[in-house]
């Protein structure tokens, strides 16, 4: 049966509930030049990767003050500007080493050695404050970050521009992929339909793949950006269902980052946690949801 969406010529712009800190100290572990090769899905002992301690990952969207129009709901994805200051340098002064995707992909399958007190800092959804304010605050740390980057939304107000995106790749960040649009992973179907308004009122009816349209097209769109492979992606809303991680897998990614949920024990690398750095946390909250979370 086909599936139906609407998809309107005119985005709506995108709010905080889409979801899915002297001379520096290089504290940060990078990744080296050449990734590693990834392993066949097949070689991938799934046990061991199960059996390794969990590497903390924190996940922010918004770093801006709360205004009176935030909801409630709204304030735990928006880390005020002097808090997520505090919150970096708190990790900073507690000894902590940021690792990239590729770091966490060797020691998950080979174990391979990890920094003293590793981390891993990600970002969703291209909000432009991850720009011009967290991406500063890490610098002055030596510290490096993900971006889980949503390409409808690139060069839209109040989200960064494509030249930022290729910026922070060339500054030894990591772009990776948060599809196109944010919508859940475990609704796309192979065989959709989308009605699309025109300027003048008129509807027309498009046949669509949802896994091209959200996966495939915005992947290649960053490879372009950047000049890299595309090799890292974040589930909108940290959503996913058992259905789609092998449809994930074959899309060639070596992790897919979730949220707070169990693993799947038969796809761990698919469903790797993150933990949410709440606007309602204090430094002292967050230091201890980092070491008691993983």
């Amino acid at each position: 049966m086909i599936k139906k969406t609407f998809v309107w010529m005119a985005v709506c712009a995108l709010g905080a509930t889409m979801s899915c800190q002297g001379k520096p100290t290089d504290k940060s572990a990078s990744a080296s030049a050449t990734s590693p090769t990834p392993a066949s899905a097949a070689s991938v002992d799934n046990k061991a990767v199960m059996a390794r301690k969990q590497v903390p990952i924190v996940c922010y969207h918004q770093i801006r003050d709360w205004k009176p129009t935030d909801s409630k709901g709204a304030k735990d994805y928006i880390v005020q500007v002097a808090a997520f200051k505090e919150h970096i340098k708190m990790l900073a002064d507690s000894g902590y080493h940021t690792i990239l995707p590729d770091q966490l992909y060797a020691y998950l399958t080979t174990g391979a050695a990890l920094p003293k007190k590793p981390i891993m800092l990600t970002f969703d959804d291209t909000d432009l404050d991850q720009f011009t304010i967290a991406n500063p605050t890490l610098k002055k740390y030596g510290f490096k970050a993900v971006y889980f980057v949503m390409t409808v939304s690139l060069g839209r107000p109040h989200y960064m521009t494509a030249d930022m995106v290729k910026k922070l790749s060339d500054e030894g960040n990591v772009i990776a992929s948060h599809t196109w649009d944010h919508h859940r992973v475990d609704k796309y179907s192979h065989n959709s339909e989308i009605k699309i308004k025109g300027k003048n009122g008129k509807i027309t009816t498009k046949p669509v793949d949802d896994w091209v349209t959200q996966i495939d097209k915005p992947t290649k769109k960053l490879e372009e950006i950047t000049g890299k492979k595309i090799e890292y992606f974040a589930y909108p809303f940290g959503v996913w269902k058992k259905p789609v991680l092998p449809e994930i897998q074959k899309k060639g990614f070596k992790i897919a980052f979730q949220l707070a949920d169990k693993r799947d024990p038969d796809y761990p690398l698919m469903t790797v946690r993150r933990i949410l750095d709440s606007g309602y946390w204090t430094t002292k909250t967050f230091s201890n949801s980092v070491r008691n979370s993983f």
